[in-house]
Formats: structure tokens, sequence, C-alpha cells
């Protein structure tokens, strides 16, 4: 299965149908820390890659990598009003995978002023 990611719109109730998303291996090196582009993509009308999988389990790896949401965008495209600065403009989630064989879900649930995650199933 591979690793897979959902949002869910708690202000509206919905899938986050429309947002902007990244995806970035990361690493630290002498240098700091590197994040390479993996794939940039809008989720669909489920809140999710309409592609499918980030990376299937044949091409998943261990290792570490980034998930960014454009959330102040998605919103503002929903014709919220937001302050200036908005609370969250993106949301980055960095996280680990330690078990390649293993199925990696990294839902989000956010709001403009909240966001919160876990490892799904």
């Amino acid at each position: 299965m591979g690793l897979s990611t959902h949002v869910l719109d708690t202000m509206h109730g919905t899938p986050a149908s429309g947002m902007s998303v990244a995806l970035y291996t990361t690493q630290t090196t002498t240098q700091g820390e590197v994040a390479t582009l993996v794939k940039s993509f809008v989720l669909n009308a489920d809140g999710r890659n309409p592609d499918g999988p980030l990376y299937d389990n044949a091409s998943l790896q261990k290792g570490t990598y980034r998930l960014v949401f454009d959330v102040a965008g998605y919103f503002k495209a929903r014709g919220v009003a937001l302050p200036e600065p908005n609370f969250l403009n993106r949301v980055a989630l960095d996280f680990g995978v330690a078990h390649a064989d293993q199925h990696y879900h990294v839902p989000l649930l956010v709001s403009p002023w909240s966001y919160s995650t876990y490892r799904g199933s």
C-alpha cells in the first residue's frame, strides 16, 4: 500500500478538494537539511491524491519525508475571510518511514486555525 494522504476540512465538514500538496524527501547533511521535491498535486473531490498512493509498496523506502499542504490558499479559494497575516499558511508535516513494507497513511484534519494528524492505516 505504500504512502498515502487524505485531507479533511474541519471548518466545512468536507474533504479538502482543490488543496495543493507537495511531497518531499528529506535528509540531513553536513550543510544542513535538504528537501527534494518528489511531486506536487491537487487533492480530488475525496481530499486525496487523484493518482492514488504517493508511493506504492515497491517504491516506498525507509527514510524521512515532508508533506506540505497549502492551507491558506485552499481556504481563500473557498471564500473564507482570513486575517493578514493568516494564522496558518502552509502546514508542513515531517515524518519518518521506518518499515517500508508497511502502509503509511498521513491524514490531515485542518481549519484556518488548527490542524491535527496521526499515522493512519
